[in-house]
């Protein structure tokens, strides 16, 4: 018999706006919630029974956490993956399991991964020294190149596409170990988000096509169902069904994969945890990412993915031209448009390209939800308060 929701504590490593949202997601079952984080006022501090301030590599605090919890997850991916690695060898449910984690940590070991289980990706190369450039630039052809961190990568940072030529000329992105892959230019951008519980049943939540910022790197907007044909989104969810099996472990994973113009699906990266292609599923799902995960950490059956309406989500992002107190505009009336959701994440400052929350856009059908979001888009604008 599963165990009352009551008596479910459940510690996250991180306090930024997908604890808060994960938490905000449990209230319906009464879970209490830990969490660790290096700042005492996170996004989801005001929402949290207990915050433990330090950093997320920090032993000592991490197994403070466990000791006050039933079961632990993260996220965000740079975490001390060694000491959950300790806990899991000792009993502790962690959710995922940190060897996934492990791998997933570093991009390096993440290509390698799928290359050994056989899961389509890029051609790629690992770079550990300066000495391993001209075998790089061997193995990858093309005249730009991806390049990659392969460990501090995140929210579009870690990530250059180069010229081979300045790479030749000795020029080169990082001085750290990095992964170069292909660049394959005109590529379009889907993600499936998949879910695998305690008893290793797994299902997926609709595909999402997204589109990013250039300057950024990070997702300005997306919608769902998306437009690839049904050929298209049964090799995806295919792939994406194939890294989380191969992972062998409960969670909720987002696969992030590219489509090119001879419509080639591959896999680019998986982040083990609620992810950015997600958020629009708290109204547009008749279960959300959260309540997703939630059930997993909890032991409860996976809930029903099914889209309610077609959805569309806009990130809210910090301007370049100001750090500090904001507020923001047109509030009143996003809100007073049908269909509008607005998810602030509790920062108390602004600063050029940080997420500071999202909008979520539902329509009855696509025409009249893609004319939507774009009018919201043109009003969303972050004003010094």
């Amino acid at each position: 018999m599963a165990q009352l929701p009551l008596q479910k504590t459940i510690g996250i490593i991180g306090g930024g706006q997908l604890g808060k949202m994960l938490i905000e997601a449990s209230r319906p079952l009464n879970f209490h919630y830990h969490i660790l984080e290096n700042d005492a006022h996170c996004p989801a501090s005001h929402l949290a029974d207990k915050v433990i301030v330090g950093k997320l590599t920090d032993d000592t605090k991490i197994r403070e956490l466990a000791e006050s919890t039933d079961v632990i997850t993260y996220e965000i991916e740079h975490v001390n993956s060694e000491t959950l690695l300790d806990l899991e060898a000792k009993g502790k449910l962690i959710i995922p399991s940190p060897k996934a984690l492990q791998i997933i940590q570093d991009k390096g070991k993440q290509k390698q991964f799928y290359s050994k289980h056989f899961i389509k990706t890029a051609p790629y190369y690992i770079v550990n020294s300066d000495s391993d450039w001209e075998i790089a630039l061997n193995n990858i052809s093309g005249e730009k190149l991806a390049v990659k961190l392969c460990k501090g990568g995140y929210d579009g940072k870690g990530v250059v596409i180069a010229n081979r030529s300045d790479i030749i000329n000795g020029t080169y992105p990082f001085s750290e170990p990095c992964m170069v892959e292909k660049f394959v230019p005109n590529v379009r951008e889907l993600a499936i988000i998949v879910a695998q519980d305690q008893q290793g049943n797994i299902t997926e939540f609709p595909e999402v096509e997204m589109f990013f910022s250039p300057v950024s790197n990070l997702v300005e907007f997306l919608f769902s169902p998306s437009r690839f044909n049904a050929e298209i989104i049964a090799e995806a969810k295919k792939l994406a069904h194939q890294v989380v099996a191969s992972f062998g472990t409960p969670g909720l994973f987002a696969v992030e994969l590219f489509v090119d113009q001879n419509n080639q699906v591959w896999v680019n990266e998986t982040a083990p945890r609620p992810h950015n292609s997600g958020h629009h599923t708290i109204e547009a799902c008749y279960t959300s990412q959260y309540e997703q995960l939630n059930r997993i950490l909890a032991g409860y059956p996976l809930g029903d993915t099914s889209l309610i309406q077609p959805s569309a989500m806009i990130n809210i992002t910090g301007p370049t031209d100001f750090t500090g107190p904001y507020q923001l505009d047109n509030l009143d009336d996003l809100l007073k448009t049908t269909g509008v959701y607005v998810h602030l994440y509790n920062k108390a400052d602004s600063k050029p390209h940080r997420k500071l929350g999202h909008i979520t856009v539902l329509d009855t059908d696509m025409e009249s939800l893609l004319a939507k979001a774009e009018k919201v888009k043109s009003m969303i604008k972050i004003i010094p308060a």
